[in-house]
């Protein structure tokens, strides 16, 4: 099984990563933005996964499953999703678009993860609480796995009742969110320094330094990826102040 992912703070990077060492799988584990990408989706076996954005697939995900629409056919896929507060139906969205083009679904689950938008004070944990979650969701990959290793496949999040959740729960609510790239990305010049960091790592090249200040285009994720990692704290999205910056390292 070949992994591919979708990870802005790491939390999915690091689901991933313990779930296939557990299944003790050698397969391929490769970013979505990776140039080995189209190599890793030669398997039969594919597991695919991303952070929830209000109880959807990232659009960097549904975009990637569409130009490629052509290669489902006939693939078995397992589906990660990771969450901050609620899921819904987030790994029944990908499962509906990879059904589309004639992927077969395996199963799926939804792993509670510390939540990535640090710029909205009201999702904000202390680094206690959320090592706290991460160790929680550590125990129950452990568990996963040797399900799956006796072929129990969860099926997590592609029920529809999960659909209905998904939909009434925030999809409807938040639907422009998730449909299409965001401009919304925004950069404090005073606080930029031009180090590159978030150039460097932004998955859809949405980001370039110009005249030594970090300059953002209408191609973001909202993966929070440049500003978790941002060492001047000098970019927010969602919100207008950051109030934490959650990579996975600070809790593992």
């Amino acid at each position: 099984m070949n992994a591919i992912y979708l990870s802005g703070t790491g939390n999915t990077r690091h689901i991933v990563t313990l779930l296939l060492n557990e299944l003790g799988n050698d397969g391929k584990i490769v970013p979505i933005e990776s140039d080995d990408v189209m190599e890793a989706l030669e398997a039969d076996e594919l597991l695919i996964a991303y952070p929830t954005m209000f109880s959807n697939i990232p659009y960097l995900v549904r975009d990637f499953i569409n130009r490629n629409q052509n290669v489902w056919k006939g693939k078995k896929v397992f589906l990660i999703t990771t969450m901050g507060l609620f899921a819904g139906d987030g790994t029944g969205c990908a499962a509906r678009l990879l059904k589309k083009y004639g992927a077969v679904i395996t199963g799926g689950i939804q792993v509670k993860m510390p939540d990535s938008i640090g710029d909205c004070k009201a999702l904000k944990k202390t680094a206690e609480q959320n090592r706290a979650i991460v160790k929680k969701a550590e125990q129950r990959i452990t568990t996963i796995a040797k399900q799956m290793k006796e072929g129990r496949y969860p099926q997590e999040g592609l029920s529809f009742r999960a659909h209905l959740a998904g939909l009434f729960g925030q999809r409807l609510w938040f639907y422009n969110k998730a449909m299409s790239y965001t401009n919304k990305l925004k950069i404090n010049p005073d606080k930029c320094v031009g180090c590159g960091i978030c150039a460097k790592s932004c998955p859809t090249q949405n980001i370039r330094i110009v005249d030594g200040k970090a300059t953002a285009n209408a191609q973001c994720t909202m993966c929070y990826r440049c500003v978790s990692y941002c060492p001047k704290q000098a970019i927010t999205l969602l919100g207008k102040t950051l109030h934490q910056q959650a990579g996975i390292e600070k809790y593992t």
